[in-house]
């Protein structure tokens, strides 16, 4: 006999909680989902003894790096996890997983192993992590806190560097051969993450990510190949570029290396790459 679980999304029309309320939703027989509008005060109220999941999306994407944002950030991204975590625990709640980020690692790390320390190098950063400190110390055996800190998320109608960079591959034929590694994460393989994690009862730190790191020129030749068009890359700037992406934060985001050095711990079929470009690139 399945027993149906019924999940809470806290963070209502996210990118991601819409993609992963979807997702479960293709099994109604195993899921029930509902979702919450965090901006409404009035979620204080809202009953969480209804569920066994709570997956929490709702915060502030790194969108800027004014200070004027800085309390903004805290108050949600940290103190608000904090307060529906809490919430969650009080009410019964077997389950809450937190969408924390990548960035909680320097960008001055590069390469990511298990044994590399968090230490974020902005306020963005900074708020997730300390949200998953202030999360940590109610895990128990009765409430199993579950932390995500995937890398950039991209798919069908996403936002954010991802979607610049494939809207920059349509105006270009040319582009720089320069070899980079980074690490990305498809949303239906977030979704099945989840699911998995779901399934589980899963807890700890977890890090989510395709199977395949990409390099950026890599991208843009595989998003012109989809719509039929050729490009032509070229060495010719690479010794600019190597120059650029130590100085200059735009140019790290788009050549630099920031990557897992290790795979996540979940065995299952994830998307390959060529079709999750095919599926992210509709519509640009």
């Amino acid at each position: 006999m399945i027993l149906l679980k019924r999940v809470l999304i806290t963070g209502a029309n996210s990118y991601v909680g819409t993609n992963v309320e979807n997702w479960l939703m293709r099994e109604p027989d195993k899921y029930y989902v509902e979702t919450l509008d965090m901006k409404d005060p009035n979620w204080k109220n809202f009953d969480f003894s209804r569920f066994d999941v709570v997956f929490h999306v709702a915060g502030i994407a790194h969108v800027s790096t004014k200070k004027s944002m800085k309390d903004l950030y805290f108050k949600v991204n940290r103190d608000l996890t904090i307060e529906t975590a809490t919430k969650a625990k009080e009410s019964g709640v077997k389950q809450f997983i937190f969408m924390s980020s990548m960035i909680v690692y320097s960008s001055k790390e590069t390469r990511i192993t298990l044994e590399t320390k968090p230490n974020p190098d902005n306020f963005y950063g900074l708020s997730k992590l300390q949200a998953e400190g202030g999360i940590e110390p109610l895990h128990s055996k009765d409430f199993k806190v579950c932390i995500l800190r995937p890398p950039m998320i991209y798919g069908s109608e996403s936002k954010g560097n991802f979607l610049k960079l494939l809207q920059l591959s349509n105006m270009t034929f040319l582009f720089p051969k320069y070899i980079n590694t980074r690490s990305a994460l498809y949303i239906v393989n977030l979704c099945m993450y989840i699911k998995s994690y779901i399934d589980l009862s899963s807890f700890g730190v977890h890090h989510p990510k395709n199977y395949f790191d990409y390099s950026t020129y890599e991208v843009v030749k595989v998003s012109r190949e989809l719509k039929g068009k050729k490009t032509w890359l070229t060495r010719f700037f690479n010794p600019f570029i190597w120059v650029l992406v130590r100085i200059s934060g735009v140019f790290n985001k788009m050549f630099g290396n920031f990557y897992y050095d290790f795979d996540n711990e979940l065995e299952f079929k994830r998307v390959e790459f060529e079709t999750s470009m095919k599926d992210t690139i509709k519509g640009i």
